[in-house]
């Protein structure tokens, strides 16, 4: 029996290709110089498609494969996956949820740390000899005992909120409704009122239409020159221009961020900043989270065929 044909939108880790290779043909869309040209020599055959959070897949794509029946996608975030087009054609979607959200808040709370106490300046202060030179590195700001805002509280904002709670930190966030299982932690309606009240403001939410630049200007300037915002969730969340500008005009004092608009090729403003911290989307970059991500790129894939119950399927 041939095996079932796949689209493999972009690259994966070796030992995730060993696996799908082993089951399916899989056809590197991402390799291809004339990618129009090779979906519609393949187009007929295939019947999935195993893509990534950023790559997604467009209306386009899904209307021009007839014999498709699943977009697998490896990430949490499937806002690329164009979900109407999918659904119009009772095509089942799945992500990785789960499987990288303790390294997610991972992330963020080490971003928040290492910028709030000036880490990476410090280490080139040691380096350049500068400690030995000119003295001690210049005076940062304390974590313990100050505010912080989560907006959006699903898996990663919740694990954020709860490795924050062991900095003794003041904890309010916000979502569609307050969450039963966070007493302990203040909820506010609104994401300019959240910002208002915090010191730090970490953007956890899913992307949609309905969240795009949630965190606008008004956002960011009531967040104000002292404060610090975090984004561990998707660049679309928040509105890059008035993030920019506000860190340019000293009307937002500090930016840690993994995602941005246009990645990788990042806005050249970003490098000229020192009241940044810039990371290549690496939340979940550690081998075993992408390991756990990639076998369930393959289990989604090997159940539909299979005729069995999707693990984690959003549609």
């Amino acid at each position: 029996m041939s095996k079932v044909e796949i689209l493999q939108i972009g690259a994966y880790q070796s030992w995730d290709d060993e696996r799908l290779n082993a089951q399916f043909t899989m056809r590197r869309y991402y390799e291809a110089e004339d990618k129009q040209a090779f979906v519609k020599e393949h187009a007929a055959n295939i019947r999935g498609i195993a893509t990534r959070g950023e790559l997604g897949a467009d209306r386009a794509l899904i209307e021009a494969l007839p014999a498709l029946e699943i977009i697998s996608v490896y990430g949490v975030g499937y806002d690329a996956v164009d979900l109407d087009a999918a659904r119009e054609r009772g095509i089942r979607v799945t992500n990785t949820p789960d499987v990288l959200t303790k390294d997610v808040a991972d992330l963020g709370v080490a971003m928040m740390l290492c910028l709030s106490r000036g880490v990476v300046g410090a280490e080139a202060w040691v380096k350049s000899g500068n400690w030995a030179e000119k003295g001690l590195y210049p005076l940062m700001h304390r974590i313990h005992g100050k505010r912080a805002g989560v907006l959006g509280l699903g898996r990663i904002g919740y694990e954020v909120a709860r490795r924050l709670s062991g900095f003794d930190m003041d904890i309010a966030y916000s979502d569609v409704a307050p969450k039963d299982f966070a007493s302990d932690w203040t909820y506010v309606e609104t994401a300019e009122k959240l910002a208002e009240n915090v010191d730090f403001l970490f953007v956890t939410l899913a992307a949609s239409a309905a969240t795009r630049h949630i965190v606008d200007k008004s956002v960011i300037e009531a967040l104000g020159p002292d404060g610090m915002l975090v984004n561990i969730s998707r660049a679309s969340n928040i509105d890059e221009e008035a993030l920019l500008d506000a860190l340019e005009g000293g009307k937002l004092g500090a930016a840690a961020l993994d995602v941005f608009d246009g990645e990788p090729n990042i806005n050249p403003r970003f490098l000229a900043l020192d009241n940044v911290l810039l990371q290549p989307h690496h939340a979940s970059g550690t081998y075993e989270t992408r390991k756990a991500m990639g076998k369930l790129v393959f289990d989604n894939l090997v159940a539909q065929f299979d005729g069995k119950p999707l693990p984690t399927p959003v549609l």
